[in-house]
């Protein structure tokens, strides 16, 4: 399974006065299971790009491909590609509407034309991967927290069992509890169903954390497609399109310039505290052979 952008271009208000070029020939392939982050500046394309994904947008030119297929074939099953390609917006939760949770995540199902069962089936799977148990199900989404409500909206999601879930600043809004949870929630999502992920983020840390491969996204072209590390060391390169790293990577360069011997290529706090505690014991052991009292 892959998702497979050839030259795509769209146009918003092609021929009228307010005619603005979004994306400019991008191209790329995402592949089965990938975890995939997509950065940029606001207005970089990357959303717009997004409801490509799924077909909310067709391009003004160019080809998408899901599993091979070109999307805007004519006889192209575009409600099928839908509940295939799941799109969670920012801020889910203000699409929140039914009168329980339960009855909220069955929504989608249903609207596939599954019966009242296996809606139910679909949907209490979909809540139990998000975290949220029987407690939940008959209270009204409108009593939950900030982070509860974000998990039901996106068991609403989960739900049409797709193959591929796209997340636009799933985090948006969030407190660190609430945000950690989240993404713990897509984390689990990929390592266990093995679900290719599309998370789209203006947070440097949480996309060196979790994502496998970066897109970065400037004035509606791809200037960036690599691994985490690769895209980092273009830090001054992604500051001068209004980006940056994450904040460990202009410490550890700092550290690096008096004369700590450390990775060039560290992007977590956690890859850091693990450097920093091996070197800090490498040298205990020059100095003398001391015992570490790590």
């Amino acid at each position: 399974m892959s998702i497979k952008a050839v030259d795509l271009n769209y146009v918003y208000s092609g021929g009228t006065a307010f005619e603005q070029h979004a994306l400019f020939d991008v191209n790329f392939e995402i592949r089965d299971g990938e975890f995939v982050g997509l950065i940029g500046h606001t207005g970089s394309g990357k959303s717009t790009l997004t409801q490509h994904l799924n077909g909310l947008l067709r391009a003004s030119s160019g080809a998408l491909y899901y599993n091979g297929e070109n999307i805007y074939a004519p006889d192209y099953d575009m409600k099928k590609l839908r509940s295939k390609v799941g799109l969670v917006f920012q801020y889910p939760e203000h699409q929140l509407f039914e009168i329980d949770v339960l009855t909220d995540v069955c929504f989608g199902p249903k609207n596939l034309g599954l019966s009242q069962e296996e809606a139910e089936a679909r949907a209490r799977q979909a809540l139990e991967l998000v975290g949220l148990d029987e407690s939940f199900y008959r209270q009204s989404p409108f009593e939950l927290s900030g982070g509860q409500k974000r998990r039901a909206a996106i068991a609403g999601v989960l739900a049409m069992e797709p193959e591929v879930l796209i997340l636009d600043e799933p985090t948006a809004g969030l407190d660190p509890r609430g945000r950690d949870e989240i993404l713990d929630v897509i984390k689990g999502l990929h390592e266990q169903k093995g679900m290719t992920i599309i998370l789209v983020s203006h947070s440097m840390e949480d996309v060196a954390r979790y994502a496998e491969r970066l897109i970065v996204m400037n004035h509606g072209s791809k200037v960036y497609d690599g691994t985490p590390k690769e895209v980092f060391r273009h830090y001054k390169e992604l500051e001068a399109i209004g980006l940056a790293a994450p904040q460990i990577t202009y410490l550890v360069h700092e550290l690096r310039e008096k004369g700590v011997d450390l990775d060039s290529d560290i992007t977590t706090i956690r890859e850091a505290k693990e450097a920093i505690l091996a070197l800090w014991t490498e040298n205990r052991r020059k100095e003398g052979g001391g015992k570490s009292d790590v």
